[in-house]
């Protein structure tokens, strides 16, 4: 199904309002990562498909931490979308829009947001029946000024948007504020360097630093 405002992952992504973007390279690493990130208020995050182990990564903190809502990120193929229904994430995003991937994942009724950075690209998505959309890249692409602009057309039709790419504690509070943002996504939580140094507490209190901006 598609990702949409009204949605139950919807509504429970944008109370979330951050959400986590990780890359993973040590399966042993995802529940503590996780854990780290709940202490700190961040209850939602994406795992990005870019290493070998994020999908057994997504199925341990999924039987292992229950209050973290888990998404799986750059899906590009439909094999991938049935990856991600059988670690039993909860959502999944692409960077792009690809409407065989979105129509797969509306066959396997998973939850799917594709990623939009163009009017073209909010008009395909649109009408494959998506409403929460991924914003990406969003501070490279012109960031906040640039989404109200290629987003204007389509308001009235009830869009939200997760932006994710260049965002950091310094200009949460900035997309957060605008009426168009569900929710926030950054790297920034819990950058790789920090995961692969098991620096649970720094990631603790990055989250939790993000939570207090964000509320």
């Amino acid at each position: 199904m598609s990702l949409t405002p009204e949605s139950k992952i919807g509504q429970s992504l944008a109370k979330s309002k951050v959400l986590a973007v990780l890359v993973i390279d040590d399966v042993e690493a995802a529940v503590p990562l996780a854990e780290s990130l709940l202490a700190g208020g961040v209850n939602a995050m994406e795992l990005t498909l870019r290493t070998p182990v994020a999908l057994d990564a997504a199925r341990k903190i999924r039987e292992s931490v229950p209050d973290m809502t888990v998404g799986i990120g750059t899906v590009l193929q439909p094999a991938q979308v049935d990856a991600a229904v059988e670690t039993g994430a909860h959502f999944a995003v692409s960077p792009g829009v690809n409407p065989e991937v979105i129509r797969h994942a509306a066959s396997r009724a998973l939850p799917f947001g594709p990623g939009v950075m163009t009017p073209t690209d909010i008009d395909v998505a649109v009408r494959e029946g998506c409403r929460l959309l991924k914003f990406f890249p969003s501070e490279s692409s012109g960031g906040l000024a640039h989404l109200k602009n290629i987003s204007a057309p389509y308001l009235h039709l009830g869009l939200k948007f997760i932006p994710l790419g260049g965002i950091t504690v310094a200009n949460l509070a900035t997309y957060l504020e605008s009426d168009l943002i569900a929710a926030v996504g950054g790297s920034w939580l819990a950058p790789r360097d920090l995961i692969a140094a098991k620096d649970w507490k720094r990631i603790e209190s990055n989250a939790r630093e993000a939570m207090t901006v964000a509320n």
